[in-house]
């Protein structure tokens, strides 16, 4: 991977404006500002989208941006959780079985990269990319209202794209950032 000289980069600051927001996304939905807090979760959604996608546009990809975007996701899954929690609470409670899914999908694969490795893994594989995405659609679905259909199969996505980044953890001797999938992992081989 191209390292990239000092932090400061485009990507990193898009990567970063996720931590910043996290207070601001308890806040709000601490004092019960539902719609607030949907807005600024919708700029933190597009930062994820972006930070990626500006690193490869500008050369700017780095070991420690990959690494700076895993955190930054742990932070959001974690904050939306808690935040869901307060703002929904009655929702909440009904589907804690699958806010269990995606926080477990968050939190297990790093403590699996954590032990194995003594760091925290980055894969960015298809399949989390794909299940953020449809986390994010559903949660906007659920809390204006929609069916409850789009968040359990999110939320199953999402377990089923943390199983493979533990299984990638399992299966490579050393941490890797930025690996498609699972199959790619093994075609390397």
């Amino acid at each position: 991977m191209k390292s990239v000289p000092g932090r400061w980069t485009a990507p990193n600051l898009l990567t970063g404006f996720r931590f910043a927001a996290a207070p601001g996304l308890l806040w709000l939905a601490w004092h019960g500002y539902a719609l607030a807090f949907m807005s600024l979760l919708a700029l933190c959604f597009l930062s994820d989208l972006l930070d990626g996608f500006v690193a490869r546009l500008t050369g700017q990809v780095s070991e420690f941006g990959a690494m700076l975007d895993s955190w930054a996701d742990v932070v959001n899954y974690l904050t939306i959780a808690l935040c869901c929690w307060w703002l929904w609470p009655d929702i909440f409670a009904a589907e804690w079985l699958y806010f269990g899914f995606t926080v477990a999908s968050c939190i297990l694969p790093a403590l699996t990269g954590y032990i194995k490795f003594g760091c925290f893994t980055s894969y960015h594989t298809w399949a989390v990319r794909i299940a953020a995405a449809a986390m994010g659609f559903a949660l906007y679905v659920l809390f204006f209202g929609g069916p409850l259909w789009p968040f359990k199969m999110a939320a199953v996505l999402c377990l089923l794209a943390g199983g493979e980044e533990i299984l990638l953890t399992l299966l490579l001797s050393e941490p890797k950032s930025n690996l498609r999938s699972l199959w790619h992992a093994l075609k390397r081989r």
